[in-house]
């Protein structure tokens, strides 16, 4: 977005300047059962588009809810893409009226060329995946890989990958993990997070990260699932 400004200098007209912004898109991870199109298992938007340098920010707006945005393929709707984009999981408790701010995360366009096809890869109370939790950044207009047959396929998909990629994917990357405010919500990497921290621990049951897809950056721990509380990072055997 451009903003331009001819404010004089000294009583002098100048030539207008002009100063560049980054465009900043909010997309909600998760409602609510009341929630139209699809209750709480939905990105709302899904399916939008964004140029380079455009700043998404996800915000984990379900309450309750354990969700994650992992990029896959046009191809394989509800499996970890290779080398692509994962934000773990981020859980807010049942209990839980709304903190401010919610827990967000920050992912910004770098090949606004590239399709991106992304999904929740829960599997917890039934995988998010399959029931509707998918999401597109950039589709090509006239391309047969439209939203709605990457939807489609996700509904017919028979497993939902669970391995854990990194911060930076196929057109577009983030620079940190999620922000999450530790007096109500966790957040958890690793290959599994199917088993959730018991309310009020922030802990949860130990995983591996052997599942990972090839090639890619696995976060957090290897035999412990990384918790990040108040900023502070908890845990042990750290994979470098």
């Amino acid at each position: 977005m451009a903003v331009e400004t001819t404010r004089p200098v000294n009583g002098t007209p100048r030539k207008p300047t002009l100063f560049w912004f980054k465009k900043w898109d909010t997309i909600q991870v998760g409602a609510q059962d009341t929630t139209p199109n699809g209750g709480i298992y939905q990105f709302i938007p899904n399916s939008f588009t964004a140029t380079n340098g455009s700043v998404i920010t996800f915000v984990f707006s379900g309450i309750p809810g354990n969700h994650s945005i992992t990029q896959s393929t046009f191809d394989s709707p509800c499996e970890p893409m290779a080398g692509g984009f994962d934000s773990g999981w981020v859980e807010i408790l049942v209990n839980t009226t709304g903190g401010t701010p919610l827990p967000m995360w920050n992912l910004t366009i770098t090949n606004d060329q590239t399709p991106i096809w992304f999904y929740c890869k829960q599997l917890l109370p039934a995988p998010h995946c399959p029931i509707g939790m998918v999401g597109a950044i950039n589709v090509q207009n006239g391309s047969a890989n439209t939203f709605s047959a990457f939807q489609s396929a996700a509904q017919k998909a028979s497993s939902v990958g669970e391995g854990q990629n990194g911060l930076v994917g196929v057109g577009a990357s983030a620079s940190a993990l999620p922000v999450v405010p530790s007096e109500f919500a966790t957040l958890f990497t690793g290959a599994s997070a199917s088993v959730t921290a018991p309310a009020g621990t922030g802990s949860s049951a130990g995983a591996s990260n052997t599942n990972a897809p090839s090639g890619a950056v696995s976060l957090g721990f290897n035999s412990n699932l990384l918790v990040i509380l108040g900023g502070v990072i908890a845990g042990a055997a750290m994979v470098l």
